[in-house]
């Protein structure tokens, strides 16, 4: 519910800001009707993939691997995949791929944000225990039966007070989405760097709070999986920030003056429908509980 609630605010963002690049009404809409299957299916491949323990051993349900509505979503598949979807969207409805992605980075962060409020109701996504006033309170759970239960040997269903790092993954979100409306208001980016420039924030503080958490994982050299794909993605992120930068800066010196590569978001130029409706997204980035539940991660 919390997903679907993020998703329907992202639409809403994007098309907003997207209307501010030279967009039509309801394009928005129109490109996450292939982004949004696209991202569901793409976030729960990684959560398979990066968990097969939960499906594919001795005692587990196979068939379970489809059963998406008892959760298990990962964010990098979902964006990764996600993205291939918004580019057969902006193909079929002559909108730039890169000036999509611009426009939708900040709704993508914040419906991240409100996506992460699952995690409370799921009793999941914590870090190490704490004495902290904001602590969260995590029960012994019965994940078939839904609901809490004796923790063993004692007689109480509640198992400790611990980290809410969902809550520091939600506040980092936001903060995320008001940056990338900021830089884009005062500063004439070149297409493409307000996406790659949300992969590389989102990453830095994912990177942090996945340090902190201490539920099931795997481990990969002593680190969490996701930990290295923060890595990874940051560092993609980044070449495709600068990657963008000299392209566009090439296209000014072979035009000889000042072109629309490098326009400000409201100035009009380079409307999703004035260019190749495929404009190429390359190098942009591809895009859990006490017990071992399914979880969106």
């Amino acid at each position: 519910m919390f997903i679907l609630a993020g998703i329907v605010v992202a639409v809403w963002i994007t098309q907003r800001r997207l209307n501010d690049r030279g967009g039509k009404p309801g394009q928005a809409l129109d490109v996450a009707v292939w982004a949004v299957p696209f991202g569901i299916i793409g976030g729960r491949l990684y959560h398979v993939i990066s968990d097969p323990e939960l499906y594919f051993v001795a005692g587990k349900n196979p068939w379970n691997a489809f059963k998406i509505w008892e959760g298990g979503l990962g964010i990098w598949g979902a964006v990764a995949l996600g993205i291939v979807g918004a580019w057969i969207g902006c193909r079929r409805h002559g909108v730039r791929l890169l000036d999509y992605a611009d426009a939708a980075a900040p709704g993508i962060v914040l419906a991240q944000a409100i996506g992460r409020w699952g995690n409370y109701f799921n009793n999941e996504l914590h870090g190490g225990r704490t004495d902290l006033p904001w602590g969260l309170q995590i029960h012994c759970w019965d994940q078939s039966a839904g609901s809490a239960v004796t923790c063993p040997g004692t007689s109480s269903t509640l198992e400790g007070v611990f980290q809410p790092t969902f809550l520091y993954e939600s506040l980092w979100c936001l903060l995320v989405a008001l940056a990338l409306v900021l830089v884009d208001r005062r500063f004439s980016l070149a297409r493409g760097q307000i996406f790659a420039l949300y992969g590389m924030l989102y990453t830095v503080g994912r990177l942090l709070i996945e340090m902190l958490r201490d539920d099931h994982a795997n481990i990969i050299l002593g680190l969490r999986l996701n930990v290295w794909t923060s890595v990874i993605v940051f560092a993609g992120s980044a070449f495709a920030f600068w990657r963008f930068g000299v392209r566009a800066q090439n296209d000014l010196e072979g035009n000889g003056s000042a072109g629309p590569a490098t326009e400000g978001p409201s100035s009009g130029e380079g409307a999703p429908g004035g260019g190749a409706p495929g404009d190429s997204a390359q190098g942009e980035p591809a895009g859990d509980t006490p017990q071992p539940s399914q979880h969106s991660d």
